[in-house]
């Protein structure tokens, strides 16, 4: 059995009013449960302490993000909260940069203390997959881990290690809320059973 914190980084905010996420968070917390994890959740848009928070990711072995990709991104709420958390665990998350003043310029990135814990994302976007994948669409082929790259890198900053991707596509223009469901279960049950 592991220890999985669930982190909902749903935010209403124009059209949008967060409801997929929170129904994605709340669909995972009850197949990981089923699993037999053991799971305790944050809803970021709802407030958090730094400490706490910090605990929190100290006691988990998994990290489970859920979020929009908003203007090509996450949401101001999880960068705020990786901002301030991430930050308050300096010590504890992450030692230093990496560097010594032997060799400044080598091993940046090489100071985090998360060793042996994983993170996974798991993200909604109106854009199809086809504009992450192939090469002559928007984002050029890079694929969705290519466009999330800075968080994968925060998230090895702090010595952690990805878990496969889940996206869903076509959020807005061709929903498909049960199909998003069924294929969030096998994601989950195929990276998580056993873990």
């Amino acid at each position: 059995m592991a220890q999985i914190l669930l982190l909902n980084g749903a935010k209403g905010f124009g059209h949008s009013h967060g409801r997929l996420n929170t129904t994605l968070h709340d669909h995972a917390l009850r197949v990981l449960k089923d699993l037999g994890h053991g799971v305790v959740e944050t809803q970021i848009d709802q407030g958090y302490d730094f400490e706490e928070e910090v605990g929190k990711i100290l006691s988990a072995d998994a990290l489970v993000w859920q979020m929009a990709g908003w203007w090509m991104g996450e949401p101001w709420i999880v960068k705020k909260y990786m901002d301030e958390v991430f930050t308050t665990g300096h010590g504890r998350l992450w030692k230093n940069d990496g560097r010594s003043h032997t060799a400044p310029t080598k091993n940046y990135g090489k100071g985090g203390l998360l060793q042996g814990k994983k993170y996974m994302f798991s993200l909604t976007w109106n854009a199809p997959l086809e504009a992450f994948i192939d090469k002559e669409e928007f984002f050029g082929g890079v694929g969705v881990d290519g466009v999330y790259l800075h968080l994968h890198k925060a998230h090895e900053f702090l010595g952690m290690q990805a878990l496969p991707t889940f996206i869903c596509n076509d959020v807005i223009k061709n929903p498909q809320v049960e199909q998003y469901l069924q294929n969030y279960s096998t994601h989950l049950q195929k990276v998580f059973t056993a873990f």
